[in-house]
């Protein structure tokens, strides 16, 4: 678990670093050169790392058949957070596009991508991709491990109710009073038995003649 509370704090880390400086037409903004950080370049990052925080939380109380879920899911986050940042490095300019519109006031692909004029890339979408990778096979292992660990703790599991004696609870002793109910009684139809066979004079105990 502790190894899912790291990946997702290094994706976040990776959301929140440069990932791109862009070199612009400095006619049609106030500064030629912007830096996408990885909020703007990846921006799912962010909500694909709380997804596994809350994953890891879900895996403290699960039984094995719902690790084996979970595995599925941490496996499908590592994925998308591969693909996330592998787009971005496929097209810097695209993933960019608000800031450029931002900051230059145009929009549409094309003229935005017309006012590019170089691209430099920085380590952070490659740490990303390691970080999915990692991600995929945490998932991996939880999907072939996940049976095999301990059973959660009991006081998450389902609550057992059990009937109480008599003088266990005053408390309910006097709500069953109040309600009509003798908690004295035993079980329905045991008391009259008990009593005729501790009662009876005339058992087969009496000597015979």
């Amino acid at each position: 678990m502790l190894a899912g509370v790291v990946l997702s704090g290094l994706t976040i880390l990776t959301w929140t670093g440069p990932w791109f400086t862009l070199t612009i037409d400095g006619s049609v903004a106030t500064q030629s050169h912007l830096t996408a950080a990885g909020d703007v370049a990846a921006p799912a990052l962010v909500t694909l790392a709380l997804a596994g925080l809350a994953l890891v939380g879900a895996l403290a109380i699960a039984g094995p058949v719902i690790r084996y879920v979970l595995g599925a899911v941490q496996t499908l986050l590592g994925v998308t957070i591969v693909l996330s940042a592998v787009s971005a490095l496929r097209n810097p300019v695209a993933a960019s596009a608000s800031l450029i519109t931002e900051a230059t006031g145009v929009s549409g692909a094309a003229p935005v991508a017309a006012l590019v004029r170089s691209v430099s890339v920085t380590a952070w979408p490659a740490i990303a991709i390691v970080v999915g990778v990692l991600v995929v096979l945490l998932g991996l292992f939880l999907l072939f491990t996940g049976r095999f660990w301990p059973a959660s703790s009991r006081k998450y599991q389902a609550v057992r109710l059990e009937r109480q004696t008599v003088g266990e609870n005053p408390a309910a002793d006097w709500d069953s009073l109040s309600s009509g109910t003798d908690p004295t009684d035993g079980p329905a139809g045991t008391d009259d038995t008990d009593r005729a066979s501790t009662t009876d004079p005339t058992s087969d105990d009496s000597p015979s003649r």
